[in-house]
């Protein structure tokens, strides 16, 4: 007698099924946050910030400094549309910062300063300004650095 074998499912059928069923595509859509954050960020931003987690759509994000997670801080909402942007989507709703250890990337030279107090108060490092790829992100940083200059040199 033969047997009757059962019906063999293509792999990619039996993943897209199991994707469907434990409901991960959202949580894969978040995880779309690292391979892009360099590049929404920015060279100078990103060797003082990265993402550690996302939650439920909040992205936490180490920080390097005090300094730095206030300055982020005023840019939060600019940096989460530029990333859902991006993503094509509503993926980041909220980013918490904490100050952390920041690992520097692989490819990249050893980090000079991480400390922003060490911009000079005018005129701003154009080279710096470059280095910010994003016009309105390079905007708001430079407004935050003039508007620190003037707080530093009041008595």
């Amino acid at each position: 007698m033969t047997k009757k074998l059962p019906h063999i499912d293509a792999i990619g059928e039996v993943l897209d099924r199991s994707l469907t069923r434990l409901d991960l595509t959202r949580r894969l859509d978040e995880y779309g946050v690292w391979p892009i954050w360099r590049e929404v960020v920015g060279e100078v931003i990103a060797r003082n910030a990265q993402p550690e987690k996302i939650r439920n759509g909040t992205l936490f994000v180490k920080v390097s400094s005090p300094v730095w997670m206030q300055e982020l801080q005023f840019m939060k909402e600019m940096i989460a549309t530029k990333l859902n942007h991006r993503l094509t989507g509503d993926i980041v709703k909220n980013i918490f910062f904490m100050v952390g250890r920041i690992e520097p990337p692989a490819d990249s030279l050893p980090d000079k300063s991480t400390e922003p107090t060490n911009v000079p108060a005018e005129p701003i490092n154009q080279e710096f300004l470059q280095s910010i790829e994003d016009p309105e992100i390079r905007a708001a940083f430079q407004k935050l650095v003039k508007s620190f200059a003037r707080r530093r040199t009041r008595p």
